[in-house]
């Protein structure tokens, strides 16, 4: 199923939704099923007839890439794709999607890669059998993953491969963010935050009173590391517990694509940046590279900031982000030393 952001209490400030106090704008907030999860979104405004119109458009925009792009229904142009190895007169949306995919592919030298889906049907399968998968199947599984071998353009998408597939589990929720957020705002709407596994967020909940999300512990869905005020930027989240593969953990549903296998160093990466897609898509490679070069793709995306957290759930590494308490695990120096090492050792 779709990835859920693991951002514990994402709507952490909206979570008492009753009647408006005196002298306030009243607060509504609906939901609807996409991505194999609730969306949900929270407006403030003086109409709560216009708020609810501008939900509805903004959850339509959800539910319109969700049917676009989902690898779980064999008529979406995705399962289409993925089914015939070849899309003619794909829909705008999904050739957007996959521009952007392919640039990130490029910028990260593949350590983000639509075409990882190959894998993930291995693993999965070797799941069901309670096992993990041999070297041999690794090592066939990753000759049909390669960003190179997908052709986009407006006319049609195709792969160069027999057997190659997408998944835009990564990149799906943080465009349909984009989207939503945009339809609240062509509705006048100025204060709002959308969780559609990934967030967005315009305006405030209240005069001082910005929208304040927390990021989950990556052991505990109970606890929350750190909690993060929305300032304008987009905020999205892996995390090696969505979906595992091994009880452990070493092996979940974010490989690097190079090397067939998931990273091990980080349990969870929380990334803000200037749209949903490029947070949600930038989550993935920084979850994979190492720290110079994690730290150097992220200077591609004017404005993006990123949070690390290692195995132990202790935050590593800050960059770009302001965090504010409860900190469950603070680093032992300043939160500027970069991400862990492959042996899991912070680097300062």
């Amino acid at each position: 199923m779709y990835r859920r952001l693991f951002i514990a209490g994402s709507l952490l400030a909206a979570r008492k939704a009753g009647r408006p106090a005196p002298g306030r704008p009243p607060f509504v907030r609906e939901g609807a099923l996409a991505f194999g999860t609730t969306v949900s979104i929270a407006v403030v405004h003086e109409d709560a007839a216009i708020a609810r119109a501008a939900i509805d458009e903004a959850l339509g925009e959800v539910r319109r890439v969700d049917r676009l792009m989902t690898v779980f229904r064999p008529d979406s142009q995705v399962g289409r794709l993925n089914a015939e190895g070849v899309l003619r007169n794909p829909d705008s949306r999904l050739v957007r999607v996959l521009e952007f995919s392919q640039r990130l592919a490029a910028l990260s030298d593949g350590a983000f890669d639509v075409t990882v889906q190959p894998l993930w049907l291995l693993f999965t399968r070797c799941k069901a059998e309670g096992r993990i998968p041999s070297r041999e199947e690794i090592a066939q599984a990753r000759s049909l993953v390669g960003w190179t071998h997908l052709d986009v353009s407006p006319r049609a998408i195709g792969f160069s491969r027999r057997g190659m597939s997408i998944s835009l589990n990564g990149v799906a929720q943080g465009y349909a963010t984009d989207l939503a957020v945009a339809a609240l705002k062509s509705r006048g709407i100025r204060d709002a935050l959308v969780d559609a596994g990934e967030l967005g967020a315009e305006g405030s909940r209240g005069p001082g009173r910005p929208w304040t999300v927390g990021i989950q512990h990556p052991r505990d869905p109970s606890a929350v590391l750190a909690s993060l005020e929305m300032d304008g930027r987009f905020l999205a989240t892996s995390g090696d517990y969505a979906t595992a593969f091994t009880p452990d953990f070493v092996h979940h549903h974010i490989f690097d694509p190079r090397a067939g296998v998931s990273p091990r160093a980080l349990s969870s990466v929380a990334v803000a940046a200037a749209s949903g897609m490029e947070a949600d898509g930038l989550t993935k490679p920084m979850m994979v590279l190492e720290p110079a070069r994690a730290q150097r793709l992220l200077s591609q995306f004017p404005g993006a900031g990123a949070v690390f957290i290692d195995k132990r759930g202790g935050i590593v590494a800050s960059r770009g982000l302001r965090l504010a308490g409860p900190l469950a695990h603070r680093p032992r120096a300043a939160l500027e030393c970069g991400p862990p090492t492959p042996s899991q050792e912070p680097p300062c």
